[in-house]
């Protein structure tokens, strides 16, 4: 193997596997989208309500999000989080105490509401499915999974390339890399998308902001990462062959 070749391979299978760590990372993670609010000192009535309701197993898709946007929320591909006191009152306390101190509390998505329709009105059962909605969560939920099982399957093919000390078999490699990449991409893409039309169905609370969290962020790193894997791979492979026609054919002349 010419050390062009397997310099090419080495950074490719580098640069994989930071890719496969970094799409690792962020499913794990709940930092997709955060939001910042002002905080709640006081638990009111209505203040206890929500959290209630955020905690229900048959929460709704706008129960959650009031309370996502009212208390500091952020949201990941399986779980949702809120930020509150970690002593709750049904009075508002004269001073700030230790009592104040703020907990996270999260609730994980169950496979129903991963695969439930979204509605035209979010809350509203009879306002109709809002399809678009509905296949662009699914998609942002299904495709990194499903990148993540591409780069896998490619580092075993790349694994029996090395057992066979050929860079043939890479070419796979890198097609299933080029593959998992446009699923990546294919995922923040419609998670940008979700997250744009809910607000647009749910627009924020003055003095609540949000933005894209770091778990985003490496999902958005990990893209380029498997397209540059792949381009090596399929580059290193093809023309080792090339050149091993060529050299072929040289000496049968």
């Amino acid at each position: 193997m010419d050390n062009r070749f397997a310099t090419a391979f080495v950074i490719a299978c580098v640069l994989s596997l930071i890719s496969t760590i970094y799409m690792a990372a962020s499913i794990g993670t709940d930092f997709w989208y955060e939001y910042r609010s002002p905080v709640q000192e006081n638990s009111s009535d209505l203040n206890k309500s929500i959290w209630t309701d955020f905690a229900s197993d048959e929460a709704d898709e706008k129960t959650y999000n009031d309370a996502l946007f009212r208390y500091n929320g952020t949201v990941g591909l399986w779980r949702r989080c809120i930020t509150i006191p970690q002593n709750t009152y049904w009075y508002s306390p004269p001073e700030r105490t230790e009592s104040f101190d703020m907990v996270t509390k999260c609730m994980s998505f169950t496979l129903n509401e991963q695969f439930m329709e979204k509605f035209v009105d979010p809350g509203n059962h009879n306002s109709g499915i809002d399809l678009l909605r509905t296949y662009l969560w699914r998609c942002q939920f299904l495709l990194p999974f499903v990148s993540l099982g591409l780069m896998c399957f490619g580092a075993l093919i790349g694994l029996c390339a090395c057992i066979c000390r050929s860079l043939y078999p890479t070419i796979a490699t890198g097609i299933l890399h080029l593959l998992a990449g446009l699923c990546t991409l294919g995922s923040v893409s419609c998670y940008i998308a979700g997250i744009e039309l809910l607000h647009q169905k749910l627009e924020l609370p003055e003095n609540v902001s949000g933005e894209f969290g770091w778990s985003f962020c490496l999902a958005c790193v990990s893209a380029p990462l498997q397209f540059m894997a792949s381009a090596l791979f399929i580059w290193a492979a093809h023309t080792n062959r090339k050149e091993y026609t060529l050299m072929k054919a040289y000496r049968v002349a």
